[in-house]
C-alpha cells in the first residue's frame, strides 16, 4: 500500500472519530414520545436549550444530521484536499475558522439546515401514490428528501467557504501573502467541489422544476454579495440611511430575482433583503422543494417557502443581537440589524461607517457598540425576531400535530437562546 493511500485512510478514520465525539457531546438522552399530547404545547411554556432541541429533532428523522455530509466529506477528493488544508494550520486564513464554525460555534451545533428540511418533510407527510421503494418508512421521509437535505447543507457550506476568500491587494509583498493565497486556492476548490456535488445530486433526482428552484437559491446567494456598498476587502457596508423611504414588504415568492434599489437606505427593508438573499432563500426554497418532492400542491409548497424564510430571518436576528449582550466584546458586522436600526434612528453615525471605505478596521467599533447600546436598535431587532418567529409558527400550526411539528416549534423557541 502506498504512503499516500495510507494517509488518506488515516485521515478518514480521524475525521470519523472526530464526528462521533462531537455528536456524542451534543447528544442529550431523553425519551421522546410522539403520543404525549402535552408535548405540542411545550414551546409555549419553555425555552428549550438549542442543542437539546436539535438532539431530539435528530432522533425523529432517523440519524444525526451531522452525518448527512459524511459520505462526501470522506471521499478521495476531499481527503486529498484535507491533506493540503493541514498546511494552513498556524496561519490566519479565515477558512480554518469557517470550517470550525460550520460544526460548532462554541455553544451550538450549527449544522441544522438539513435537519429542518427533513423535519418539514416529515411534518407535512407525502402523497400515498409514491412508490414504496421511494419511502423511508422508518423515518417517515422520502429518500429524495434526504438527498435534498444533503444538497441544502452542501450549498450552504460551499457558500460560507467561498465567503472566506481573502481579497489580496496587488501592492502587498508576495512573501507576506503566501499562506493567504494558498488558503484562497483551497477554499475555492472546496467550495466548487461541493457545488459540483450539488449539481450531481440534483440531477439524480430527475426533477426539472426542483433544479430550477434550487438554482435560483444559488443565484440569490451570489447576488447577496453585491447588495449595497463594500470596502476594499469586500466586507459589506450599510447604505446611507434614507429616513423618508417607506418600508415595502418584499414580494420574494417565486423564481424572479429581487429588486435591490428599492430597499437600500431603509433599515428593515435593506436588512431583510440582504438576509433573504443570503439565507432565507436557500432554506425557504429547500423547504418548498421538499414539499414538491412529496407531491403537495403549489399552495402548500409556498407555505413551506414562507416557513423556511421566516425561520432563517428569525435565526439571523438572534445572531445579530449576540455581540451586544451584556459584557460581550464579540466582533459584529456593520450590516447587522442593531447597527442598521440605529443608523436609521441617528444618521449622523454614518460618518463613522464611511471611515471603513478603504478598510473596515478603520472604523471605531467600540464607539458604534456604545451608540447601539444606548439607542433603540436592540429593541427593534428583538421585535423583528419575534415577528419572524411568529410568522414561522403561524405557518407551522397549519400542519397536523406530530412529533416533527413539535420539534420544529421547539427549535423556533430555542432560537431565542442562541
Amino acid at each position: 500500500m502506498s504512503l499516500s493511500k495510507l494517509n488518506q485512510i488515516i485521515l478518514r478514520k480521524n475525521a470519523l472519530q472526530t464526528f462521533r465525539i462531537c455528536t456524542s457531546n451534543w447528544e442529550i438522552k431523553r425519551n421522546f414520545s410522539s403520543t404525549d399530547t402535552k408535548r405540542a404545547k411545550v414551546s409555549q411554556y419553555q425555552k428549550p436549550d438549542w442543542n437539546r432541541a436539535v438532539s431530539e429533532a435528530e432522533k425523529i428523522v432517523g440519524y444525526p444530521t451531522s452525518f448527512l455530509s459524511l459520505r462526501w466529506l470522506l471521499s478521495d477528493e476531499i481527503a486529498n484536499v484535507a491533506l493540503h488544508l493541514r498546511k494552513l494550520v498556524g496561519s490566519n486564513h479565515p477558512l480554518l475558522k469557517t470550517a470550525k464554525t460550520l460544526l460548532y460555534n462554541g455553544k451550538n451545533n450549527m449544522q441544522a439546515w438539513g435537519l429542518i428540511v427533513l423535519l418539514v418533510s416529515k411534518a407535512a407527510g407525502h402523497s400515498p401514490d409514491l412508490p414504496d421503494l421511494e419511502q423511508d418508512k422508518a423515518a417517515g421521509v422520502l429518500h429524495s428528501q434526504r438527498a435534498l437535505a444533503e444538497v441544502t447543507e452542501m450549498i450552504r457550506t460551499s457558500h460560507l467557504v467561498h465567503k472566506g476568500l481573502v481579497n489580496l491587494q496587488n501592492e502587498e509583498p508576495k512573501e507576506d501573502t503566501g499562506d493567504m493565497m494558498f488558503g484562497n486556492k483551497i477554499a475555492l476548490l472546496i467550495g466548487d467541489y461541493l457545488l459540483g456535488n450539488c449539481c450531481a445530486e440534483l440531477g439524480v433526482l430527475r426533477n426539472q422544476e426542483l433544479v430550477s428552484l434550487m438554482s435560483s437559491a444559488v443565484r440569490d446567494l451570489a447576488e447577496a454579495e453585491f447588495v449595497g456598498p463594500r470596502d476594499n476587502q469586500n466586507n459589506p457596508l450599510p447604505a446611507r440611511p434614507q429616513p423618508s423611504i417607506e418600508y415595502k414588504p418584499l414580494n420574494d415568492v417565486g423564481l424572479e430575482p429581487l429588486l435591490v434599489s428599492d430597499a437600500l437606505g431603509n433599515a428593515q427593508a435593506e436588512w431583510t433583503l440582504r438576509h433573504v438573499l443570503s439565507a432565507g432563500s436557500l432554506l425557504g426554497k429547500s423547504c418548498q422543494g421538499t414539499l414538491k418532492l412529496a407531491g403537495h400542491s403549489y399552495e402548500v409548497q409556498e407555505q413551506g417557502y414562507l416557513f423556511g424564510k421566516h425561520l432563517a430571518l428569525a435565526w439571523q436576528a438572534c445572531l445579530d443581537r449576540e455581540p451586544f449582550s451584556p459584557g460581550s466584546m464579540e466582533p459584529f458586522s456593520l450590516v447587522c440589524a442593531p447597527v442598521m436600526f440605529h443608523l436609521q434612528h441617528d444618521p449622523s453615525l454614518y460618518v463613522e461607517i464611511e471611515k471603513g471605505q478603504n478598510d473596515v478596521q478603520d472604523v471605531d467599533y467600540e464607539k458604534i457598540r456604545r451608540s447601539v447600546l444606548q439607542g433603540p436598535g436592540l429593541d427593534l431587532t428583538q421585535k423583528l425576531q419575534k415577528e419572524h418567529s411568529h410568522a414561522a409558527l403561524d405557518v407551522l400550526n397549519q400542519l397536523p400535530p406530530s412529533d416533527a411539528r413539535t420539534a420544529l416549534a421547539n427549535i423556533i423557541a430555542a432560537i431565542r437562546d442562541i
